[in-house]
């Protein structure tokens, strides 16, 4: 059976998880939560209303730190004290990258810098993984499946920024983390879908709000093919490649490693569209943008053998299920269920799916 987080290893352990207030980070602070972890926070308010966050634990609670600001960064982690940190605080948006490059890179790339720098005055650090995209890889467009050595590239402002972010991780890393002998990774995961997210330029959350308009949902590049995988799948990688980082003293680890659904699935941006719709019980009404729009990739697979054969890692959900949990997620939440409940349901069947 593919590894799930154990509950030994995180109850009771101080972890410091960016981006908390996000859609992944809300995720993966629940699940942290079941387990016992002690978790802190670090990041900025939710930006949407409703939100993810808001939902599972109600108004923030932590002072919010922006990731740009290092004595704001370094005064939390010093707080935190942390032995564990999963970093996912990020401008996490393309097409936004595009409207503001100067905050995209220094979110992603300045932000991870002043996280790392202040982790360096941590004492009995563990391990810290750094998330950042499968959109790191100088993605030729040709379909074939981008592997942890392949270069790194970035033709927009987003996947240059997180590119750039790898770089800036094996910096620190040979020059102050491996010296320490704390382990310090990336994972770079495909297309996340999953409940309670709210973001702009995003198919799932632009399906959702169409279907509540009454409006055709705008899909700029229809045919286009991505890994997708329920929000789920990464986190609970995340976790496991986190509790092996801090097993792993001496450094026999991937430093990187790709995070994707199966290689012989594939699944359009439009099939998933109509997916979602069929499972939400309304027709699918669809309509390209007026204008240009910014270039994508027509295809972006990764190859994630790599956490196959050396964490024995392998997702749970077929791209179509991840779809459809996605679907019942929305559905639930438009007829007022509970759902913190059921978002904490979800990741106790997650938890109990053979793999």
């Amino acid at each position: 059976m593919s590894p799930l987080p154990s509950p030994a290893f995180w109850r009771g352990k101080r972890v410091l998880l960016t981006g908390h207030t996000g859609f992944k980070g809300s995720w993966a602070a629940a699940w942290l939560r079941t387990m016992g972890a002690e978790v802190s926070g670090l990041a900025l308010p939710p930006e949407t209303a409703p939100s993810l966050h808001a939902l599972l634990n109600g108004p923030v609670p932590e002072p919010c730190v922006d990731v740009r600001d290092p004595e704001a960064v370094a005064r939390a982690v010093a707080a935190a004290r942390p032995r564990i940190v999963l970093h996912m605080a990020a401008q996490a948006l393309v097409r936004r990258s595009y409207r503001d490059p100067v905050g995209t890179f220094a979110t992603n790339l300045g932000g991870t810098v002043a996280l790392l720098e202040a982790l360096r005055r941590v004492p009995d650090l563990e391990a810290v993984l750094v998330v950042t995209s499968d959109k790191v890889y100088d993605n030729p467009g040709g379909g074939r499946p981008l592997r942890e050595d392949d270069r790194l590239g970035g033709a927009d402002p987003y996947s240059a920024s997180k590119a750039a972010c790898e770089l800036a991780v094996a910096s620190f890393r040979s020059s102050y983390f491996a010296p320490a002998g704390v382990p310090l990774a990336t994972a770079r995961a495909g297309n996340v879908i999953g409940g309670g997210d709210w973001s702009e330029d995003r198919i799932v959350p632009d399906l959702w709000r169409a279907r509540r308009t009454g409006r055709p949902v705008e899909i700029r590049y229809p045919e286009a093919t991505r890994p997708w995988q329920h929000v789920l799948e990464p986190v609970g990688a995340y976790l496991v490649y986190l509790e092996a980082l801090a097993a792993d003293r001496h450094g026999r680890l991937p430093t990187a490693l790709n995070i994707g659904p199966s290689p012989d699935e594939e699944l359009s941006v439009l099939d998933l569209a109509r997916r979602f719709a069929d499972r939400a019980g309304a027709p699918l009404s669809w309509c390209r943008p007026e204008g240009p729009q910014p270039p994508e990739k027509p295809t972006l697979t990764i190859d994630a053998g790599l956490i196959r054969e050396t964490l024995g890692w392998r997702p749970a959900l077929s791209m179509a299920e991840a779809v459809d949990w996605t679907a019942a997620w929305y559905a639930a939440f438009d007829r007022g269920d509970d759902m913190r409940a059921l978002t904490l349901a979800q990741i106790a069947d997650y938890c109990r799916r053979p793999v």
